[in-house]
């Protein structure tokens, strides 16, 4: 048997926890990746998975030979793919992952307009504020929001956003208008809700160089930008969003701008992708397009080595 399709069935085996699954990715029969991984076995004389009835674990030496097995499936296919891509227009589907509130009100937009300039491109794209295993779940690209940590994978900043208080007049009329930072202690504020952690209640404020950091609560904890907007508007607290998405508002009357002499809290927006993927034409051109559509200058290459946080 070739032993690049053995180690091949054998990284989709791992990575999705079933030969099923693995046969669905590779477009193959589980009994056929199963008698791939079961002749890598023989060759190298290990066992590399335990079976069971459904799904199957990794055995020690399985994982060690997955984790050296990866870069080589990795290199094959990154190879293969310059190769049949070089040269010709961006064409395929890519796989995307975006939080939420920045998908559907800023990314789609971008989305829609890139779509309509390359026809051979389709796009699928996964909202969730989780932080999603961008090699695992076999993500092309994904966006995050926040710091982010060294790793292996690659990232491009794109933009950064600024984050406002706001809140409605009705609720200003009841509860009072806050001047400073320090008086949103005594404020309902709407919380964002990020997946598996703690929400957002620490709100940052800097004026005249010097930076304040207050401490809020609230009742209602959220984790969709869009519903904490609408709770504002409809009266309930202070929501701190992004001022970009805020100013529709604004200029409706629906909200207003809190504390105008601070600035919020400042948001990098970066691209993550594991290395050696924007080889092909369809990633580059996406990259490059939101690079340049949300920084407003031409297209930089510069990237640094980070790992999956905060979304």
């Amino acid at each position: 048997m070739d032993r690049l399709t053995e180690m091949t069935c054998f990284v989709r085996a791992v990575e999705t926890g079933s030969f099923a699954m693995a046969g669905r990715v590779l477009s193959m029969s589980a009994q056929l990746v199963g008698k791939h991984v079961a002749a890598l076995e023989q060759r190298l004389g290990v066992q590399l998975l335990v079976r069971t009835t459904r799904r199957h674990s990794v055995t020690e030496a399985g994982q060690a030979f997955y984790n050296r097995c990866c870069a080589v499936v990795r290199e094959a296919e990154e190879a293969e793919a310059a190769v049949a891509e070089f040269g010709r227009t961006p064409r395929g589907q890519l796989t995307i992952s975006a939080p939420f509130t920045f998908g559907s009100t800023r990314l789609m937009p971008f989305i829609a307009d890139y779509l309509a300039r390359n026809e051979a491109v389709s796009i699928k794209l996964v909202l969730t504020d989780r932080t999603v295993d961008v090699v695992g779940e076999r993500f092309d690209v994904v966006v995050r929001i926040g710091t982010l940590e060294d790793s292996s994978l690659v990232a491009r900043r794109f933009a950064s956003f600024r984050l406002a208080p706001c809140a409605s007049p009705a609720y200003l009329r009841r509860r009072g208008r806050p001047l400073t930072p320090s008086d949103l202690r005594g404020h309902e504020c709407l919380l964002y809700n990020y997946w598996l952690k703690p929400p957002l209640a620490e709100w940052t404020f800097e004026k005249d160089g010097t930076v304040e950091t207050v401490t809020v609560a609230g009742r209602l904890q959220v984790n969709d930008g869009r519903s904490l907007i609408a709770s504002a508007i409809a009266g309930h607290g202070i929501v701190l969003q992004d001022i970009e998405i805020l100013k529709r508002h604004f200029a409706t009357g629906e909200l207003e701008h809190l504390l105008p002499a601070y600035a919020g809290p400042l948001r990098e927006m970066h691209i993550v992708y594991p290395p050696g993927r924007q080889a092909s034409p369809k990633l580059r051109s996406f990259i490059d397009a939101l690079v340049q559509d949300f920084s407003g200058r031409a297209p930089t290459h510069s990237s640094r080595a980070v790992s999956t946080a905060e979304t």
